[in-house]
């Protein structure tokens, strides 16, 4: 089949920008396919009270949550590299099948152990929905075109994290929590059809030489990495046996890794990527972007509750001013880049905008500032952080060629939920360190969810004053912490080169002038 412009050729006489129209309806498909990755990050965290009635082992619950983010996160780059070699189509193709697999499997399943094996199933299909939607969209969208696409993938994200919970309650209420894995048949069916019908296939001009070696190496030091961010601190201590044992092979296959990638002529991840100025220091901040997103916003729900004194119900109202303005700013992005055609200076000010926002919350909850003050500064975040995902992105393509185009997208991806991992371990760590040292005994129980987007199944309803002040400055340390992360990425970007944006795709170079 014949090729979008931007993606690599046989020759030019291959290469055929696509239309409006084509590129309307190919993303018709991927916002599809974006929301069922987005969508069930959170629409599963809803059901998990009647999945441990039904199947029992709380004790193992996390699992439910965590084995799907090892899997998604640790395949990312995976993604990358294959669509690279054999084409965007195909590899997108294999990545709804596995996840609509797991689906199947997760609904099918009649005990905790199953759940959490067939929800590793259904995240190795998701870890590539979100990066192969970017690098499409990439290859087939112009730079000064492509922040409206990519805003509108930062919103349906924003979006699915309001639906998710809500849409899980409802569907576990009216049937089972089976179904919840069950309604992505149906969809994820439709985004085939469409995608088989609209997207066009490329032939790649590089060899398809795939590196076992080094994907093996790789998958095993991210993995190692992930499960020490999750479980140290919480299950096991930072300084226990599993942790350090953990901890110790990351750090060899990670070793080991980077010395087989110099002698590889095919890696799974090129070192050249690491090279490109633009693409450190974007990844960088993408990750302690989410860094301190994650580690603060995974707070609110327990300020909300514990401190302020509202509802669960109310609790998440009260946190969607963030989503609604990383929705707003995201779209809003897309017009501005397009007649601007430069993307480094709204992301100085979404970075700026979020970190002042940061300080507000911190300075706020230390201080017992009302809900009039509050709201304005959580909207005022989301504002500022749905500047900074999209933008970033098209920095990171327009700067990589064609042929790492691919890679270097999904491992973007792959660090900024490397840097949200990290902020949640840390906050918690820190939280739990301030409880101890300030409280005590006198602080309530809570149990935080691994998955990052709530926090408070339940806390004590007969929380003291001294308890509740005591959470107070210990989430407010948590604001301030998440400030300080936003503020070094705001440091970093003023640093980040601009790659003029063109309005048009270039012919792309041939792999030995890579």
């Amino acid at each position: 089949m014949s090729t979008p412009s931007a993606t690599l050729a046989a020759s030019a006489d291959d290469i055929h920008p696509a239309t409006e129209h084509e590129i309307r309806r190919v993303f018709a498909g991927l916002v599809i396919v974006l929301a069922l990755g987005a969508i069930d990050q959170s629409i599963v965290a809803t059901a998990l009270p009647r999945i441990v009635s039904d199947l029992g082992g709380i004790s193992h619950l996390s699992w439910v949550v965590t084995s799907y983010i090892l899997a998604s996160t640790a395949t990312m780059p995976l993604y990358g590299k294959l669509s690279d070699q054999y084409g965007r189509k195909p590899v997108l193709y294999f990545a709804i099948f596995m996840f609509l697999l797991g689906s199947v499997l997760c609904g099918a399943a009649s005990n905790l152990l199953e759940l959490i094996v067939f929800r590793a199933i259904q995240g190795i299909g998701a870890g590539g929905l979100l990066p192969l939607a970017q690098i499409i969209i990439g290859d087939m969208v112009p730079p000064t075109q492509r922040g409206k696409r990519q805003g509108v993938v930062a919103g349906i994200f924003a979006l699915c994290s309001v639906v998710g919970p809500v849409l899980g309650g409802v569907i576990t209420d009216l049937l089972s929590w089976h179904w919840i894995f069950f309604v992505n048949l149906p969809v994820g069916a439709v985004a085939f059809v469409i995608i088989s019908r609209t997207l066009r296939q490329y032939t790649p001009l590089h060899a398809r030489r795939i590196d076992y070696l080094g994907s093996v190496l790789m998958t095993g030091c991210t993995v190692a990495l992930l499960l020490v961010l999750t479980l140290g601190g919480g299950q096991w201590p930072w300084t226990s046996m599993p942790i350090m044992t953990l901890s110790a092979f990351a750090l060899a296959t990670g070793v080991m890794f980077v010395r087989h990638v110099k002698h590889e002529p095919e890696p799974v991840l090129p070192l050249d990527l690491f090279h490109n100025r633009l693409f450190v220091i974007a990844s960088l901040v993408m990750a302690l972007t989410f860094m301190g997103l994650m580690g603060a916003s995974l707070f609110f729900p327990l300020f909300f509750q514990l401190v302020m004194g509202v509802s669960p119900a109310t609790s998440g109202l009260l946190t969607g001013p963030m989503m609604i303005g990383i929705a707003l700013s995201s779209l809003f992005n897309g017009r501005v880049l397009m007649r601007a055609g430069r993307y480094k200076p709204t992301v100085v000010g979404g970075l700026a905008l979020a970190t002042l926002a940061f300080g507000v919350l911190a300075w706020s909850a230390a201080t017992a500032q009302s809900l009039g003050i509050i709201e304005p500064a959580i909207f005022a975040l989301g504002l500022g952080l749905g500047l900074v995902m999209p933008n970033v992105t098209i920095a990171v393509q327009s700067a990589l060629a064609p042929i790492h185009r691919g890679v270097g997208t999904a491992t973007l991806t792959f660090f900024r939920s490397l840097g949200g991992l990290v902020g949640v371990a840390g906050s918690g760590a820190i939280l739990a360190w301030q409880l101890r040292s300030h409280g005590g005994a006198a602080a309530p129980a809570v149990s935080m969810s691994p998955e990052g987007g709530g926090m408070a199944n339940h806390v004590l309803p007969q929380a003291t004053d001294a308890a509740v002040l005591l959470y107070r400055h210990a989430i407010a340390s948590t604001f301030t912490l998440g400030a300080c992360i936003v503020a070094c990425a705001f440091v970093l970007i003023l640093l980040l080169p601009e790659v003029p944006l063109s309005d048009h795709h270039h012919r792309a170079p041939a792999p030995a002038a890579d």
